[in-house]
């Protein structure tokens, strides 16, 4: 069924994070989510991240792993700001992400999945994924 409502649920999922981020178009909720995926995913290796991948719906899920550079050694997880910048920077001439852009995709993520399989694979990450996903 999860595949059947995949774009519905998909769309929803942009417009409650474009609500949170108070952008405007399609492209700029895209954007935002897309770049907040990729620096989360930059401090995992390919097994935690297919791991998180699980609990993510469709859309999210081939998101997450699209262009993923598997081999890339995991980056620290750095305080909120610093990931923030790094979001910001993610195709930086056409990303509109505001300064809550982490906190924003959170919150439409955690209404968007499972809540105890997202808690669940948070246990098994490391340390600081848990903040990264505090809306």
């Amino acid at each position: 069924m999860e595949y059947q409502h995949a774009s519905d649920d998909f769309e929803r999922f942009l417009a409650d994070a474009r609500e949170r981020a108070d952008l405007v178009t399609r492209n700029q909720i895209w954007t935002m989510v897309d770049a907040v995926l990729r620096v989360f995913r930059r401090r995992l290796t390919a097994s935690e991240g297919l791991r998180f991948a699980e609990v993510l719906p469709p859309v999210l899920r081939a998101m997450f792993v699209t262009d993923w550079d598997v081999d890339a050694e995991p980056v620290p997880f750095a305080d909120r700001a610093a990931m923030t910048e790094e979001v910001q920077a993610v195709r930086g001439n056409h990303n509109f992400a505001p300064d809550t852009a982490i906190a924003c995709v959170a919150g439409a993520l955690r209404a968007a999945v499972d809540p105890q399989a997202f808690e669940r694979v948070l246990e098994t990450l490391p340390a600081g994924a848990r903040d990264f996903w505090a809306a």
